[in-house]
């Protein structure tokens, strides 16, 4: 059973004696007030016997009216479900649109680097580096960066370095056509650049001219405007694929393999797995009919216990997939916590990283895996207790060795 959020936590019945400056830590969270996320960690918060995080406004970052003070640290959360910030991070209205990523990947990344600026000026402490958000909302950088690492990732046409150069332009669907053959990738998945919770994500398979179709929750108007669906349908034709593809190519496109996953309970699966200060502390599986296991998109949670004996069961280890994760997240020591999608080859004996999410700790009543320093905790609750740890984790720090999957 989930621990209650609103009294001390099981196991750990004041955190304000273990945290660095216990009952006199101070927290701030940007966010968006009222959202479930700065909510549940705010519930965290009291549960561990700390002063409530003062709260800063997204609304406030952009419009550089964020303040910060000596001492604080400063944990920074999704600016997600906000008509407003929507609205000033991507210039519509509509939060259904898929259309706007570019121009909401600049806005953000030029306001999480003006908070960081004004955060090290007052000599508050960030919990998040802004050059590293940077690089995991650029899918083309995320996966440069873990594939010059060593860490199994999908192969990628369009991977980038560090540096940003090196990507080839995707202008639209010829591009997509071309890089896919020149990878000899018949099955796909092209995804925005700067995209989240699967949209305009298309997984693509080809079999000759012509004849091409696509998975996606993406729906396409008459007049040509996309939108997100809660429905994933299939588009058949290369018209029709080719149509959608030209929408989303000036916002930036990644194509990556389409690798075939494990199943259970003839779903496939795959799982997000919570790293914490450099430590895999939480897990879930998620399973779905349809190439995109979010579960907004019909997907759902699966038996963690199932797959951690489908792991060992085919002489793999379930230690050394958690170890992949740790590697993934070390690549990134300046953000406290991630989120890593962990892709299970078909035996569960193999494993390769399909993102690594900025904002990936929501998964409410999860409580930590065995043994890993977070048992009974949620995922909030875990980053608040790996605080003491936090200075090992920082810039400098020796990643994980890469474990033989």
């Amino acid at each position: 059973m989930s621990p209650s959020l609103t009294s001390p936590v099981p196991g750990v019945t004041d955190l304000s004696a273990s945290v660095p400056g216990g009952t006199d830590l101070t927290i701030a969270v940007v966010g968006n007030p009222g959202n479930r996320r700065v909510t549940l960690f705010q519930d965290a918060v009291r549960a561990a016997g700390l002063p409530a995080a003062r709260e800063v406004a997204w609304l406030d970052v952009l419009c550089g009216q964020a303040r910060f003070t000596a001492g604080e640290t400063v944990r920074i959360d999704s600016p997600g479900e906000d008509p407003e910030v929507e609205r000033l991070l991507r210039g519509t209205d509509d939060p259904t649109r898929v259309e706007g990523t570019a121009r909401w990947y600049e806005t953000f990344t030029a306001a999480a680097r003006g908070l960081g600026r004004a955060a090290r000026a007052a000599g508050a402490d960030l919990l998040d580096d802004p050059d590293e958000l940077a690089v995991l909302f650029d899918k083309r950088l995320c996966h440069g960066v873990l594939d010059a690492a060593g860490v199994p990732v999908p192969t990628s046409p369009t991977s980038s370095p560090a540096s940003g150069s090196g990507a080839p332009a995707v202008s639209g669907w010829p591009e997509v056509r071309a890089l896919m053959a020149a990878a000899g990738l018949r099955r796909a998945f092209v995804k925005l650049a700067h995209g989240s919770s699967a949209s305009g994500v298309l997984a693509v398979e080809t079999a000759g001219p012509g004849r091409v179709c696509a998975t996606t929750s993406v729906e396409r108007d008459a007049s040509g405007r996309l939108f997100n669906s809660l429905r994933v349908r299939r588009y058949t034709t290369e018209r029709e694929v080719a149509a959608i593809v030209d929408t989303l190519a000036p916002d930036g496109l990644h194509i990556e393999r389409w690798l075939p996953k494990a199943a259970q309970d003839g779903r496939s699966a795959d799982l997000r797995v919570v790293v914490v200060a450099g430590r895999a502390t939480h897990a879930v599986v998620r399973t779905s009919r349809s190439p995109m296991t979010n579960l907004h998109l019909g997907g759902a949670r699966g038996d963690l216990g199932a797959a951690r004996a489908a792991v060992e069961a085919s002489g793999g280890s379930w230690a050394a997939a958690l170890a992949v994760c740790e590697e993934a997240a070390g690549c990134f020591p300046g953000t406290h916590c991630v989120g890593v999608d962990l892709l299970p080859a078909p035996s569960w004996r193999r494993f390769a990283v399909g993102e690594v999410n900025a904002f990936g700790d929501l998964l409410p009543g999860l409580t930590g895996l065995p043994g890993s320093g977070a048992d009974g905790l949620d995922t909030y609750a875990a980053q608040l207790a790996a605080l003491p740890t936090r200075a090992a984790c920082r810039p400098g720090r020796p990643r994980n060795a890469h474990a033989d999957t």
